[in-house]
């Protein structure tokens, strides 16, 4: 019987300490998300880093309990989307650094003689270094597989009505963890890139402008901040860090902070480690005494929603063209 095939795209995180190394190098050797002195050198400088870079990462990880969740975590998305979609559909994840990578996703879907494929980037922000270099990998894979399918592409969903209600939802449920919201300030913390992307025409920035403007619409009494995580590399980030954010809202008083992660929609390492335990330490040594964060979405019911009408808008528009 003919199905659409639906495969959610996603980074991926190593799942042992051991895949630590391996996964760093396959995310550094890849030109869509950072670029490291000239393409033929890359490679050797990728493996400096890394050799240098492991140790620490390592650490990290066996602190959030020896691996990244992100592949359990994403699987069960497509678990609970296929279910939400219901008859017709099969879903499947792909991941762009580690296991399943996207030739070991689509070598299983074509298995099955798909009628459609819908690929579907967990990443709610474009940016050329994250759906962008999943995409890629997909075009590039799907030439090696022969059949009769129709591709549709899903690349961002910034602005959708019931993401922007699965945030809130979240947002929400946080503010009324603090026994007085009125004292909360919200900080939005997205992962940041390099800002010669978004002087070369990326649209993530605004993409992430664009959902903070939708959620505080929901929020009015609410303050709130903008701010971005996990640098790496010597060139200019996006601005203001997390870190600088949070000693400058210490320095203005604030001792209720709660951090909503952008461009996350799964817990893994910047949100277990970078946010729940280097940010929740620093925040309590500059005075910030009741510091949270809030759930990410992982398979709540409204965001399973939103996903599983991405597809159906998609398909249904497809059929209509």
């Amino acid at each position: 019987m003919p199905h659409t095939a639906v495969i959610l795209l996603q980074m991926g995180g190593p799942d042992s300490l051991e895949a630590v190394r391996p996964f760093l190098l396959n995310l550094f050797s890849d030109r869509e998300i950072i670029k490291i002195g000239p393409a033929w050198l890359q490679p050797f400088i990728a493996r400096m880093i890394v050799r240098k870079r492991t140790p620490v990462v390592v650490e990290k990880y066996r602190e959030i309990g020896g691996k990244s969740p992100i592949r359990e975590l994403t699987e069960a998305q497509a678990a609970a989307l296929e279910a939400e979609l219901g008859y017709g559909f099969a879903c499947s994840t792909a991941m762009r650094y580690w296991h399943p990578f996207t030739e070991e996703t689509l070598t299983q879907v074509f298995a099955a003689n798909p009628a459609k494929i819908v690929a579907l980037s967990l990443y709610p922000h474009y940016s050329r270094a994250t759906s962008g270099s999943s995409f890629n990998e997909l075009t590039r894979q799907l030439s090696r597989f022969k059949g009769d399918y129709e591709l549709i592409r899903i690349p961002h969903f910034f602005d959708h009505p019931l993401y922007i209600a699965a945030l809130a939802e979240k947002i929400e449920a946080g503010l009324a963890a603090f026994p007085d919201r009125t004292k909360v300030q919200l900080l939005f913390s997205a992962h940041s890139l390099p800002q010669s992307f978004i002087n070369e025409g990326d649209p993530y920035l605004d993409h992430i402008r664009t959902t903070v403007r939708l959620v505080m619409e929901r929020f009015s009494d609410v303050s709130h901040h903008l701010a971005f995580q996990s640098r790496a590399g010597p060139v200019k980030w996006l601005e203001p860090s997390t870190d600088d954010k949070l000693k400058e809202l210490a320095h203005s008083g604030c001792t209720d902070l709660l951090v909503a992660p952008l461009s996350f929609v799964s817990d893994h390492i910047e949100t277990l480690h970078e946010i729940d335990i280097e940010y929740a330490g620093e925040a309590r040594k500059l005075g910030i005494t009741d510091f949270r964060r809030i759930e990410s979405l992982n398979s709540s019911p409204a965001f399973i929603r939103c996903l599983a009408e991405l597809v159906r808008h998609a398909v249904h528009n497809a059929q209509s063209s």
